[in-house]
C-alpha cells in the first residue's frame, strides 16, 4: 500500500457524501476506489490533507477495503448477531421485569428503548463531533421516531391475538403521551432557532434543557403508574414458568451481555451499511436513505419482534414509545451539549419540522388505537392503525425527501 504519494483530488473520484461544513460543498470520496489506486485510507491518513478531506476519509476509509461480497457477508452475519442477541435481551428484560416487580412497560422503556437508542446517540455525537454535521445528527433521531412507529404498525399486521394496540395496557398510552409531547418541543426548537437568532449563540438551548427534564419526568411518570395502578399484579399473575429457575442476578447478567452484544454489532451494521450503500452508489440516493435506515434501526426492530414472540406486547411498544423519548430528550440534548458553533438548533435545516409532526400523528393514531378500539379479539388479520402507521411512514419519508 502507497504512503508516499498525494491522494487524488476528491472531485475527481468517488461518490457525494455529506460532510463539511454548512458553507462548502459536500466533500466526494469512495474509499474502495482510493484503496483500488493504492492511497492509504485507514483511519489513521498519513499524508497532511484538508479537514474536510480527514473527515471524510475518517467516514469512508474506516477499516480495511472489502470486496462487496464480503461486505454484503459481513452485513448478513452482523444482522443475524442483532436478531439472535435481541432475542436474550427482550427474554432477560422480560424475567428482570416480573422478577423485581417493576412491571414490563416500565423495564421496556428503561431497559430496552435506551439499549436499542445507543447506536443513535453514537451516531448523533460522532456526527458532529467527527464530521461537523448537525442536520445529520437530528435527521437521525427524528427519522428513528418515524421507523419505531412504523414498526409499531408492522407488529400491528403481524400480532395474531386480536389487535396489537388493544393488548397493551395504560401505561404504553403514558408514555406516547409523553414522547409526542418530546418531539412538539423538538419541533418547536427547530422553528423557534430558524426564524430568530437571538440566543443562538448560547452554549445550550433551553428547549435542550427542557427537553432532558421532560425525559426525566416522563421516566419517573412511568415508574409512578406501574406501581400505582396495579398492573404489576396483574403482571405477576402472567409470569411465565420458563422463569422459575432464572435468578434475577442470572437475568441481569444476561441483560448486560446481549445489550453489549446489540449496541456494539448496530455500530458495527450502521458501518457495514454505509459501506455496502456506497458501493452500489445508493448512497445519494432515496433507496439508500432508507437501506441505512433499516441498518441503524434493526435494533429496535428485532427487539420488538422478540417480545412478541414471548406473548409480552407491552414489552415491545414501550421498547418503541421509549426510543422516541429517549431520542427527543436525552440524544437531542446530548447533541445540544457536543455541538461547540452555538445552539444545535440554529445549525440545522427546518425540513425537520415536518418529519416531527408526522411522528406525532403517528403517536396520536398509536394512542387512540390503543384507547378507543374495543379490547377484544377481531376476527381480522389487520386493523386500520396497522395500516396508517406503515403508510404514514412511506409518505413522512416522501415528503422530507420532497421538502429536502
Amino acid at each position: 500500500m502507497r504512503t508516499d504519494v498525494s491522494p487524488p483530488d476528491s472531485t475527481a473520484v468517488g461518490v457525494q457524501l455529506g460532510v463539511g461544513d454548512r458553507n462548502s460543498r459536500p466533500i466526494v470520496m469512495n474509499s474502495a476506489k482510493c484503496c483500488g489506486q493504492g492511497y492509504d485510507c485507514s483511519p489513521i491518513l498519513r499524508w497532511k490533507a484538508p479537514v474536510e478531506r480527514q473527515q471524510a476519509l475518517f467516514l469512508a476509509g474506516m477499516g480495511e477495503c472489502m470486496s462487496l461480497e464480503l461486505l454484503w457477508l459481513q452485513f448478513g452475519a452482523i444482522a443475524v448477531a442483532i436478531l439472535i442477541a435481541a432475542q436474550f435481551m427482550a427474554r432477560s428484560a422480560d424475567a428482570v421485569a416480573e422478577k423485581t416487580g417493576l412491571g414490563r412497560s416500565f423495564v421496556g422503556v428503561v431497559m430496552l428503548a435506551t439499549a436499542t437508542s445507543l447506536p443513535e446517540l453514537g451516531t448523533g455525537v460522532s456526527s458532529i463531533a467527527f464530521v461537523d454535521s448537525p442536520d445529520l445528527a437530528i435527521g437521525d433521531a427524528f427519522g428513528s421516531n418515524l421507523f419505531n412507529l412504523m414498526i409499531i404498525g408492522l407488529a400491528d399486521l403481524y400480532w395474531r391475538n386480536g389487535p396489537f394496540l388493544t393488548a397493551v395496557r395504560l401505561t404504553s398510552v403514558t408514555v406516547g403521551a409523553l414522547g409526542a409531547g418530546l418531539i412538539l418541543l423538538a419541533v418547536g426548537a427547530v422553528y423557534f432557532h430558524n426564524a430568530t437568532t437571538v440566543i443562538s449563540t448560547w452554549y445550550v438551548s433551553p428547549i435542550s434543557v427542557a427537553l432532558m427534564v421532560g425525559f426525566l419526568i416522563t421516566m419517573m411518570l412511568v415508574y409512578r403508574q406501574e406501581k400505582s395502578d396495579g398492573q404489576t399484579a396483574v403482571a405477576e399473575e402472567e409470569k411465565h414458568e420458563d422463569y422459575a429457575d432464572q435468578s434475577l442476578r442470572r437475568a441481569v447478567a444476561v441483560y448486560l451481555a446481549s445489550a453489549a452484544v446489540v449496541v456494539a454489532s448496530a455500530v458495527l451494521l450502521a458501518e457495514t451499511g454505509f459501506h455496502v450503500a456506497e458501493e452500489m452508489n445508493w448512497e445519494a440516493s432515496f433507496v439508500g436513505t432508507q437501506f441505512l435506515a433499516l441498518s441503524t434501526s434493526l435494533p429496535e426492530l428485532a427487539t420488538t419482534f422478540a417480545a412478541l414472540r414471548l406473548n409480552a406486547p407491552d414489552l415491545a411498544i414501550t421498547n418503541l414509545l421509549g426510543s422516541n423519548v429517549f431520542n427527543m430528550g436525552f440524544i437531542l440534548f446530548m447533541d445540544d451539549i457536543v455541538y461547540t458553533g452555538g445552539v444545535v438548533w440554529s445549525a440545522v435545516s427546518p425540513v425537520h419540522i415536518a418529519a416531527g409532526l408526522v411522528a406525532v400523528f403517528m403517536t396520536g393514531v398509536v394512542i387512540a388505537g390503543a384507547k378507543m378500539r374495543p379490547r377484544g379479539r377481531l376476527a381480522t388479520v389487520w386493523t386500520p392503525e396497522g395500516v396508517v402507521l406503515v403508510a404514514c411512514y412511506i409518505g413522512g419519508n416522501l415528503l422530507v425527501f420532497a421538502l429536502g
